[in-house]
């Protein structure tokens, strides 16, 4: 058999954008780094994505607010061996090119690293962002683009077309190539056959090493340029190059019988529903597959701890998933979320709630549809989510309802009182 083509490839990683819709989730951490179902951080999921389809040279472009996102891959990613000849490369924006840029788009992240991945000796490039939570297996993409000879192939879901409106979103023939790119269209345009379908881009990209080096160079010195692949790269391609669309149907990866997954939670809506629906019976995204596993940095911690068992004091979870090092000492937690070293206390509630770790429950604290950001210490008595109008004074209230509560509005409720 030949050898998988992600032996001759690399896997370039957008990690810089901030992610602002997620509000105050990111005053500290570029949002690949915020956490996810109990343990990961948003990153691993297009790093293990990597790892499990076989790419074993990796780099990492970083800018915004990336300490905790770079302390993360160091200790979680550092069993990358370069004697196997195996990387896996952080790329802080540096002002390579002169003493006045930083990154400034996503494809001026891969030209200001050029030298960096002509070292890596590879033939293919697969261009990912960092802040999607999906399983896919990228051979099969980087298959599709050798045996197509595409320019470049995207990755794109499938989606109700007029859910396509939020999306740029691929025009393609009947073989799948893209005859044109639209963003955010208000009648997006319908897959040949499937009349209430389209095709919208998930920020995937392969390319030739070689073909994309030369392009880079060539947007480098186009001053009219924003020097991003959405904006600039990929329209170029579709209007004067073949662009093919790859669907993520094909490379998702799923139990049988199971929708293909992939989530943008780049809002406290999206990320709180992501995390609850975890702890549905039977979750579309399965987080128990060890055939294809998300690899993360794993803190060394106990296993959960459940205690007292009075009437009204009863350390006990329902429908929800409580990672290592947690003590849910009589308080009652329903369909919730809880990641690392959450310490609860008697008389407590929580329902709803998406728990970061290291978060401490004080008695009594009654807290329905939440998202607790790491760190905080949750006061005696505390009630959020029964009086909107009242959580909205102190804390950040959503569109649909879920209440964001950080230690900076604790602290300047308290200041306040």
């Amino acid at each position: 058999m030949e050898p998988r083509l992600t032996q001759r490839s690399m896997a370039f990683v957008l990690a810089g954008g901030r992610g602002s819709r997620l509000r105050e989730l990111t005053d500290y951490r570029v949002k690949p780094a915020v956490y996810f179902g109990g343990k990961a951080r948003i990153i691993d999921f297009a790093l293990s994505n990597a790892m499990n389809s076989g790419i074993r040279k990796i780099a990492v472009a970083t800018q915004y607010k990336a300490h905790s996102l770079i302390r993360h891959m160091q200790r979680g990613w550092s069993f990358f061996r370069a004697e196997r000849n195996e990387f896996l490369d952080i790329l802080p924006a540096s002002q390579r090119m002169d003493e006045t840029s930083w990154y400034r788009g996503t494809a001026d992240a891969v030209t200001q690293n050029i030298d960096i991945v002509d070292s890596y000796g590879v033939d293919y490039i697969v261009i990912l962002a960092g802040d999607h939570i999906y399983k896919m297996d990228y051979e099969i993409m980087l298959r599709q683009h050798v045996e197509t000879g595409a320019d470049v192939t995207i990755g794109c879901l499938t989606v109700p077309r007029m859910e396509a409106t939020a999306f740029g979103v691929m025009h393609v023939d009947k073989s799948d190539r893209i005859t044109s790119f639209l963003e955010k269209p208000a009648d997006p345009p319908a897959i040949p056959g499937e009349p209430d379908k389209a095709l919208a881009s998930m920020g995937i990209y392969v390319f030739s090493w070689p073909f994309l080096r030369d392009l880079l160079r060539r947007d480098a010195e186009d001053p009219n340029s924003s020097h991003d692949f959405g904006n600039d790269l990929i329209p170029e391609l579709v209007t004067n190059g073949k662009a093919m669309a790859h669907r993520f149907d094909d490379s998702c990866v799923r139990a049988p019988g199971r929708p293909a997954y992939w989530k943008d939670v780049g809002t406290v809506d999206a990320f709180h529903q992501a995390n609850i629906d975890l702890t549905n019976f039977d979750p579309d995204l399965n987080l128990w597959d060890r055939e294809w596993p998300v690899w993360t940095y794993s803190e060394s911690a106990p296993p959960a701890k459940f205690i007292h068992d009075e009437t009204d004091r009863r350390g006990v979870a329902i429908s929800s998933m409580v990672s290592g090092g947690c003590v849910i000492s009589g308080t009652e937690v329903r369909n919730s979320l809880l990641f690392t070293q959450v310490h609860t206390n008697s008389f407590a509630v929580l329902d709803h709630a998406v728990v970061l770790p290291y978060v401490t429950v004080h008695r009594s604290a009654r807290l329905r549809r939440v998202v607790i950001d790491a760190g905080v210490e949750i006061p005696e008595g505390l009630v959020v989510g029964e009086d909107p109008d009242e959580d909205a004074k102190w804390f950040r209230v959503s569109e649909r309802g879920v209440t964001l509560i950080t230690q900076a509005m604790l602290d300047k409720r308290d200041a306040a009182r």
